[in-house]
């Protein structure tokens, strides 16, 4: 039994950055570049995610395009999430940032009670993967609300939001490999702070330099970042890089993951 989401490898954390950077590029693209309008965009990419999730579900263990693809999704669809509540119903981003939070911790509490485990190495059930991918639109959401507060309403601008954020995983990083934190504690922490931290590169990059950025366009940005995903990807089919066989808990035991490596040898 496999897996169904991959470790967290080095390359895990390359593709989430590149991701959530996406996130926020293709976003606004599609709302602001097409034309199309944040309303009808969410419609777009939630059709595209809710079909996108479907073939994940039906996976026995981690396939990379398919997870990676619903990760991009998802990360637009968290943004949109909070860009339509600040933007078409008057929400407040310090609003939104508390109401994602609690909602995060709702999910995290419920999902334990359930399961007695929010590891992500033993995610091999419809359910506990259901939990796995509410909290990641959470993280999403509560994200890009945080970041955009952070850039927005107190004045930073993207630059020194992202170089914060940075600085943030950076102590959760030696807080995790010197001081013993836990391990999924530092997982989810990191995964939340990774959205503001890309969402920050994304503007960037893709903003005028009149509101503070590089003036590369959402176009250009979107594609740059979609492309370097396609080669992580491609390189971890071909390497089966966070691949992770798993073995089932009995009575409420939680499993030990198995690190699974493809013998070099074989066809």
């Amino acid at each position: 039994m496999f897996n169904k989401v991959p470790r967290v490898t080095a390359d895990f954390w390359i593709v989430k950055l590149l991701a959530v950077t996406v996130g926020e590029t293709a976003a606004d693209y599609m709302n602001l570049d097409l034309g199309l309008g944040l309303s009808l965009t969410s419609w777009i990419l939630a059709t595209f995610l809710t079909a996108t999730l479907a073939l994940q579900f039906f996976q026995t263990k981690y396939v990379p395009w398919v997870y990676w693809a619903a990760v991009v999704l998802i990360s637009v669809v968290g943004t949109l999430v909070t860009d339509n509540l600040v933007d078409n119903f008057g929400v407040p981003l310090e609003t939104t940032t508390i109401v994602f939070s609690i909602a995060l911790a709702i999910t995290f509490a419920v999902w334990y009670a359930l399961e007695r485990t929010l590891s992500i190495h033993t995610i091999y059930t419809s359910r506990r993967e259901a939990f796995y991918w509410l909290a990641i639109l959470f993280t999403f959401a509560l994200g890009t609300s945080a970041g955009d507060w952070f850039a927005e309403g107190f004045g930073l601008g993207y630059l020194q939001t992202g170089l914060i954020f940075a600085a943030i995983i950076a102590l959760i990083a030696l807080a995790y490999f010197v001081l013993g934190m836990d391990g999924i504690l530092a997982f989810w922490l990191a995964y939340i702070l990774t959205r503001p931290l890309g969402a920050s590169l994304g503007d960037l990059l893709a903003q005028p330099a009149d509101y503070g950025g590089l003036g590369f366009g959402t176009t250009v940005t979107s594609f740059i970042f979609l492309g370097s995903i396609a080669a992580v990807v491609i390189y971890m089919t071909i390497t089966h890089e966070g691949e992770e066989a798993v073995q089932p808990e009995s009575e409420g035991e939680e499993s030990a993951p198995l690190t699974f490596q493809m013998d070099p040898t074989e066809d």
